[in-house]
């Protein structure tokens, strides 16, 4: 048990099934991403074939029951998000796109001929999923969406572009959202389809490890049978978003570990004036601080963890959640660069390429903005987001 571990004793508040869960996913991102990490965030490249070994670790919408799925806990998911995130967001990233966004709207609107197809492929990670519904435009504002699906007898057809679609270029399945004339849909579209296409964005300096495209729908034909016919508005997409969310409030705590981690070991092994870095009350005091922000934001991602197991967290939680944890992870992982000086900027150290990471992660799936205004309206219960008069 290292220092960081002694000083908070999670293991006491879990399960023996979730320590399994969380100990072959610490695993398989410390003895498989981790050694090519680096490379892949330097050379933007997504090592696919993690794809079908995160398959068979049994992580592919994992909390889903049947088809191939492993039924297991949200606490469970939590721990998984978080050992994979302490190597790079880009992995939590692809699980929570695969399981939480896109096999969660298969499982939770879908028929079940769909989701018999395609739940057991995207589990086992014989097929990549990706989800379709940010647009150029409006990414906070889904409501908004331009993407028309129009119904022509037994055929929909599809027109619009949409943009930051994780896996969309690698992906065998999109689900698409669309406005029609009787609300928001949701479309199970094969890749291959005539008129999809898509353009990987190549300039990020985050999330350098993963995929992330634009995507244009030019008369998408796609048969009713094709949509998930549970939809019934917008509600469906943003509880797919609540999915995501959650695995975020878990998945940045393991970013700040592996930030706290890496500042205490060189703190013991780097000498300044003399002594161990370590040895200054002003690194002490600002190690401290980092601890307890990280094990606040863990109890926090626990006690979601158990509300959701419940059957009882809210929308609002997880907005508290994912506002909390990540604004923390960004502040230790600010703390801690500066705290390894010079060195901290390179990659000898992953605290820059979690940084950048974080910056992407704090934008996605809300901002710090629309998380503040979800918790605001759930307190005053006026919603600050009616459209103003122009």
């Amino acid at each position: 048990m290292n220092a960081l571990d002694h000083a908070f004793d999670l293991d006491a508040l879990l399960t023996d099934t979730e320590r399994e869960w969380r100990d072959r996913a610490r695993a398989f991102a410390q003895e498989r991403i981790l050694p090519v990490v680096d490379d892949d965030f330097e050379n933007r490249h997504f090592r696919r074939e993690f794809v079908k070994e995160l398959g068979d670790l049994g992580v592919l919408g994992m909390n889903i029951e049947g088809y191939g799925c492993a039924g297991a806990s949200a606490v469970s998911y939590g721990l998984v998000c978080a050992e994979l995130e302490a190597v790079d967001s880009s992995w939590r990233t692809f699980v929570s796109v695969q399981g939480s966004l896109v096999m969660s709207a298969i499982a939770k609107f879908g028929t079940e001929e769909q989701r018999e197809f395609w739940l057991p492929k995207l589990a086992a990670g014989d097929a990549i999923g990706a989800f379709a519904l940010t647009e150029p435009h409006g990414g906070s504002d889904p409501a908004g969406m331009t993407t028309r699906a129009e119904r022509h007898g037994d055929e929909w057809i599809i027109t619009g572009e949409k943009r930051w679609i994780g896996l969309a270029s690698v992906a065998d399945v999109v689900v698409v959202w669309a406005a029609t004339d009787d609300g928001i849909q949701a479309f199970l579209v094969p890749s291959h389809r005539g008129g999809l296409s898509t353009q990987e964005i190549t300039n990020k300096l985050s999330m350098r490890a993963s995929v992330q495209c634009d995507v244009t729908f030019d008369e998408v034909r796609v048969s009713e049978s094709e949509r998930l016919a549970n939809v019934h508005g917008l509600s469906a997409a943003l509880g797919c978003l609540s999915e995501a969310r959650f695995g975020i409030v878990w998945g940045v705590t393991g970013v700040a570990r592996s930030c706290i981690e890496h500042v205490i070991d060189r703190s013991t092994s780097r000498h300044v004036f003399g002594a161990p870095l370590g040895a200054n009350q002003l690194v002490q005091s600002k190690l401290a601080d980092m601890v307890v922000e990280y094990e606040k934001a863990v109890l926090l991602a626990l006690h979601l963890g158990r509300l959701k197991d419940a059957g009882a967290l809210t929308a609002e939680q997880i907005s508290i959640g994912k506002l909390n944890n990540v604004r923390e992870a960004i502040q230790i992982a600010s703390e801690a660069r500066g705290l390894l000086g010079g060195d901290g900027i390179t990659s000898e150290f992953p605290v820059m390429r979690h940084m950048a990471n974080l910056e992407a992660v704090r934008t996605y799936e809300g901002t710090d903005e629309i998380h503040s205004l979800i918790i605001g309206r759930a307190l005053t219960g006026l919603s600050a987001f009616v459209p103003r008069a122009s």
